[in-house]
């Protein structure tokens, strides 16, 4: 009986892990495929119209400054606002 317990617990700790764990994502370094894999309700399209914006308009200052991206609402940003942060843009 602790074997299996032991086999459960390993494979439930290494099937979720990664979203128990998860880092957040930069919303000023991560690229559309980051966006879209990270944060919720974000598909691949609206994540490349994230990395459009602030390619035209420079960095976010901060996350709710997101919700400026045309098909990301303020839901959204509730939704993710654990899932995300504003680091540094690059250079």
């Amino acid at each position: 009986m602790k074997l299996f317990y032991a086999l459960f617990l390993s494979l439930f700790l290494t099937f979720f892990s990664t979203h128990i764990f998860a880092d957040s994502v930069d919303i000023n370094t991560a690229d559309a495929k980051a966006l879209s894999m990270a944060l919720k309700g974000v598909g691949p399209k609206t994540a490349q119209a994230v990395v459009e914006y602030r390619t035209k308009h420079g960095p976010f200052k901060n996350v709710d400054d997101l919700a400026k991206v045309k098909g990301i609402g303020e839901k959204t940003v509730a939704k993710n606002r654990n899932n995300m942060h504003v680091g540094k843009a690059k250079k």
